[in-house]
């Protein structure tokens, strides 16, 4: 049954440029992949981080400064910005990972507000204005990333979505390898009650690092491919709304769920999307969803449909 699912999850992937707008889709597979990342610390790990906005947005403005000024390819770029995604999760575990709890999600969103202020007032970031113009460039050096097709009479900039979905499907195998893994059952145990794991000579708290890392990695990997899909990195990028927003994605689809933080990050990018057109009163509109479905749906839309599945079995 599963095979199946994941068939037809890829097998609708493929297909979704055909049907739907690519640069949607494109921001849908940056945004899951986020939140994906997300997921593994908070669902399968229990830490709650609120500085997550870091490893994204910073991962964005070095792929965007690497390929736009720096002459890299687009495949070199997003490995540098992963790159220096994990590097920066190591600073961030070594300094947060002994805590719990709030003070915990406190410090990473300390740190997180540092990474802001250096965007904001470093000159190769651009400042407000954000990194503008970011090349897509040329794949291997072979094949253009700009190149769009007209397919009955539609622009599809397929060589750049197929790029993009690539690194979606190659990251979430990694992920779902990591959390079907026995280091992914010692996360589920630290979870669930950790003096026990400590007491069964894990050492935890180099675990949660390891967790933290891959996290921020990943993280990272989704924020450089946005910037080159977009073209842009921008303070937004490293807001602490960004933080919340991954959180947001992550309790709506189902924490600790496989496809949880997929359909949370399509719900909120179909609502931003759909309701662009009221301005600032989307955030309204998306909290106001939140708060529904936290109420009806606690353990979030897969959680819920996975306990219903199983009490009917």
């Amino acid at each position: 049954m599963n095979r199946t699912l994941w068939l037809i999850l890829f097998l609708l992937g493929l297909a979704a440029p055909f049907v739907v707008y690519p640069v949607f889709v494109m921001q849908l597979l940056c945004f899951a992949l986020f939140a994906c990342a997300f997921n593994l610390l908070i669902g399968y790990t229990g830490l709650l981080s609120f500085g997550h906005a870091a490893f994204f947005g910073g991962a964005a403005y070095i792929t965007g400064y690497l390929v736009k000024n720096a002459g890299l390819t687009p495949e070199v770029g997003v490995l540098a910005g992963t790159l220096a995604a994990g590097l920066m999760g190591l600073v961030f575990g070594i300094l947060t990972i002994r805590r719990q709890g709030i003070y915990f999600a406190m410090i990473t969103l300390a740190l997180a507000q540092v990474v802001f202020f250096i965007a904001l007032k470093s000159p190769f970031t651009g400042g407000e204005d954000g990194l503008q113009d970011v090349p897509r460039g040329m794949l291997f050096g072979l094949i253009n990333l700009g190149h769009t097709y007209h397919i009955a009479g539609r622009p599809l900039e397929l060589n750049l979505y197929y790029f993009v979905f690539v690194i979606f499907c190659a990251c979430f195998w990694l992920l779902h390898r990591t959390i079907n893994s026995p280091f992914g059952q010692v996360l589920k145990a630290i979870r669930e009650n950790e003096p026990r794991a400590l007491s069964l000579g894990y050492k935890v708290e180099r675990i949660k690092l390891l967790a933290f890392v891959l996290s921020a990695a990943l993280s990272g990997t989704a924020g450089a491919t946005k910037s080159i899909v977009f073209q842009l990195a921008s303070l937004t990028d490293v807001n602490w709304h960004t933080s919340g927003e991954v959180v947001l994605m992550t309790l709506l689809g189902g924490m600790g769920t496989v496809l949880g933080p997929l359909v949370g990050a399509f719900t909120v990018i179909t609502l931003h999307s759909e309701l662009s057109a009221i301005g600032s009163w989307v955030t309204v509109v998306v909290g106001t969803t939140f708060v529904v479905c936290v109420l009806a749906f606690r353990r979030g839309f897969v959680g819920e449909l996975a306990r219903v599945l199983k009490r009917s079995l």
